[in-house]
């Protein structure tokens, strides 16, 4: 039964990476415009016949779609994304040098948001009814529909414009020579602002999935027989309660790890925080198709890496997943 799972699940994440990859091989080449002045650029106009039919055969265009299609498959597996066709650099240095700023505030942002989310969930659900209850969720809910960018501004206003205690762009400080423990605080510095936005936008998700899988526990039969026995309050809620009502979290959290690689396309603009995200807005403001492409695999592998370490953890965490 379990190799059979196995099997499904597997051809599920087949069929999920199939459709995304060809989805982003079609999008470009179905965009109006032409393709070969994004290569050249200005200079489309001054080039000569011979000239043009050689950038279309370098780039592969003059190859019919299926084979342009089967190359394409061929370049995801070798790790060649090919150029830029902006700045001319290797598409896979340039995520190279994207990736780690923006797993550094996603990465930080998801684990504060997990630990706050879960225990301010669990604490509301326990006081359910209560004012203290019916104030966080009026708080998280409002939290929840702040636009990104608005929040960002928001920060930016305060703790840089007015109080100054907080840069306002960049991932580190420009021109420095700083080294050591002092390059290692300006970065943290950088890191805070983008850190707090993107944290303040994601714990209401977990909060509410937290609060409502609480109350759902709370009504089993099981939690009532370990009070009947005489448990204390706090055994009960992190023994019984939380340890059995954390699944879902689970799940949200392996959600919201694939897909804040996009969302932080929005932050790392306001910040001008020089992450993937800020490289995906840039290659689509200068229609940079390759970089489009590959920063969008990307975000596809993260949701797919994300969805299967969720799909790992469920059983751990509750053992009635399981398949025998």
């Amino acid at each position: 039964m379990t190799r059979k799972f196995d099997r499904r699940r597997l051809a599920q994440y087949g069929v999920v990476v199939l459709v995304a990859v060809t989805l982003n091989f079609l999008l470009p080449r179905l965009m109006p415009g032409n393709p070969l002045a994004l290569i050249a650029g200005v200079d489309v106009g001054l080039l000569t016949t011979e000239q043009r039919a050689e950038i279309i055969a370098d780039t592969g265009l003059d190859n019919p779609l299926w084979r342009q299609y089967v190359d394409y498959w061929g370049a995801i597996f070798t790790g060649d994304f090919g150029f830029s066709y902006r700045s001319g650099r290797p598409i896979v240095e340039m995520i190279r040098d994207r990736l780690p700023w923006t797993l550094l505030i996603t990465g930080s942002s998801l684990a504060i948001s997990a630990l706050a989310g879960v225990v301010i969930g669990a604490f509301s659900a326990w006081r359910r009814g209560r004012p203290e209850d019916l104030g966080l969720l009026t708080g998280m809910i409002s939290l929840e529909s702040l636009p990104s960018f608005w929040l960002g501004m928001l920060l930016i206003s305060l703790f840089s414009v007015q109080w100054g205690i907080l840069p306002s762009f960049g991932a580190v400080t420009p021109a420095s020579d700083l080294v050591g423990w002092e390059h290692l605080k300006d970065i943290i510095g950088h890191a805070v602002l983008p850190v707090a936005t993107l944290t303040i936008l994601s714990t209401p998700g977990v909060y509410l999935t937290m609060r409502y899988s609480m109350l759902e526990t709370l009504g089993e039969d099981y939690i009532r027989t370990a009070r009947a026995k005489g448990a204390g309050g706090r055994r009960v809620l992190f023994g019984h309660v939380a340890r059995n009502a954390i699944a879902p979290v689970i799940t949200v959290l392996a959600i919201r790890l694939g897909f804040a690689f996009g969302g932080t396309v929005i932050v790392e603009q306001v910040f001008s925080y020089p992450g993937l995200g800020r490289l995906v807005f840039e290659a689509v403001s200068g229609r940079d198709y390759p970089v489009m492409q590959a920063a969008f695999l990307v975000f596809t592998a993260a949701v797919l890496i994300a969805n299967l370490v969720a799909d790992l953890l469920y059983p751990w965490v509750d053992p009635r997943t399981r398949t025998s």
